[in-house]
């Protein structure tokens, strides 16, 4: 289930295989080189279980991810993660924090909130409707 209707969660992540989108919306999320994480890594730089995402609620009713080193049992990575060029243990994201997992290995986290595009009713615009015989004929 969705952390509330008016937001997305993000995570973009670059990687040896390129750039990959993941769109989060559930409540844990491994991260890592293993073939078993939810979101893997293709590096040789990066643990096999190197951080782990939990979603938690805010006292709103919308909910933000918490970015933590290493795996769900508490074993740390062994090259720690780089938030927003400071090296931390656990973070909370905010919107377009960079985490560095290893060289040339990076997320971008994004908090999309859709209540930011304008919603009015239709009879607000003024729309022209046109059929093809009203085109000009451009044969010459």
């Amino acid at each position: 289930m969705p952390s509330q209707p008016n937001q997305n969660h993000l995570l973009i992540i670059e990687d040896d295989q390129g750039r990959k989108e993941f769109v989060l919306d559930g409540p844990v999320y491994s991260i890592g080189r293993d073939s078993r994480c939810d979101i893997r890594l293709f590096s040789q730089f990066v643990s096999r279980r190197h951080a782990t995402l939990v979603r938690l609620p805010q006292e709103d009713g919308s909910s933000f991810y918490r970015i933590v080193d290493g795996d769900a049992k508490g074993k740390p990575s062994a090259n720690g993660l780089l938030i927003n060029g400071r090296k931390l243990q656990v973070h909370d994201l905010q919107d377009e924090d960079e985490v560095v997992f290893g060289p040339r290995v990076r997320a971008i986290y994004y908090l999309l909130k859709r209540d930011t595009i304008p919603s009015a009713p239709l009879d607000e615009y003024d729309v022209t409707l046109i059929g093809p015989n009203m085109m000009p004929d451009f044969d010459d």
